[in-house]
């Protein structure tokens, strides 16, 4: 579990499609003075972009820290990890602890899909930037003032555009400065991961509906087919 509160931004090392394991890995540099990697441990989860991934390899005695992680054939499918080329930079966070204050929103680092920038514009010293998601299906768990994550930052949605399949965020100066999207445009893509709370509203209510729908679709077939018959009638009065 992750909050969408960026901790630092990593750069790639190396894409590996092909390492010792016959799978892909993903190694991420650190800044020098970076202390992400403090009492890390192997098998931790880390988020890159948005997506948890665990580490496998750790090296901290280096003058750049750098660690490594595993992408499964999944992954690679639903993100825009396989794009990253050496130099790429990445959003991280390491997973939450007991104590961390939840400054963003409940984020899984499950990502859903992927987003295309359609557009970057400068709203005073914001940026509002709007996303289509690659997959419109997804737009119905995205609501006016409701979350997301983009490349694992937590962002508050600011419009929706159902019909035109397009929602906005908006990126404060602060922001700006300690998260990828900032540095990306038009045309670039990123990973969505829909707030979790909105996939559990609509499967409950779904489960409830479903259960419901004989109950409540019998008292107004019984209307209609009397309204029917009395109209049938009437007419032969």
């Amino acid at each position: 579990m992750f909050t969408g509160l960026v901790e630092e931004i990593g750069v790639v090392a190396e894409l590996n499609p092909h390492d010792e394991t016959g799978g892909t890995s993903l190694t991420i540099a650190l800044p020098p003075s970076s202390t992400l990697l403090e009492g890390a441990a192997l098998g931790d989860s880390i988020s890159v972009n948005g997506v948890c991934l665990t580490a496998t390899q750790l090296d901290t005695a280096n003058r750049q820290p750098s660690f490594k992680v595993g992408i499964a054939p999944e992954t690679l499918r639903l993100t825009n990890l396989g794009d990253l080329q050496p130099g790429s930079p990445v959003n991280l966070e390491r997973a939450v602890r007991a104590d961390t204050r939840m400054g963003g929103h409940f984020v899984q680092g499950h990502v859903d899909g992927t987003a295309t920038i359609a557009s970057v514009v400068p709203d005073g010293n914001a940026l509002t930037v709007r996303l289509a998601p690659a997959a419109a299906t997804l737009l119905r768990y995205v609501v006016r003032k409701g979350y997301v994550a983009l490349d694992g930052t937590s962002l508050t949605v600011t419009r929706v555009d159902d019909g035109e399949g397009w929602f906005e965020v908006m990126l404060i100066a602060y922001t700006q400065a300690k998260v990828v999207l900032a540095r990306k445009k038009a045309g670039d893509s990123v990973n969505l991961e829909v707030d979790v709370l909105a996939k559990y509203a609509e499967k409950s209510m779904a489960g409830y509906l479903g259960a419901q729908a004989e109950a409540l679709a019998r008292p107004m077939l019984e209307e209609m087919v009397q309204n029917l018959v009395a109209q049938a009638m009437g007419g032969h009065s």
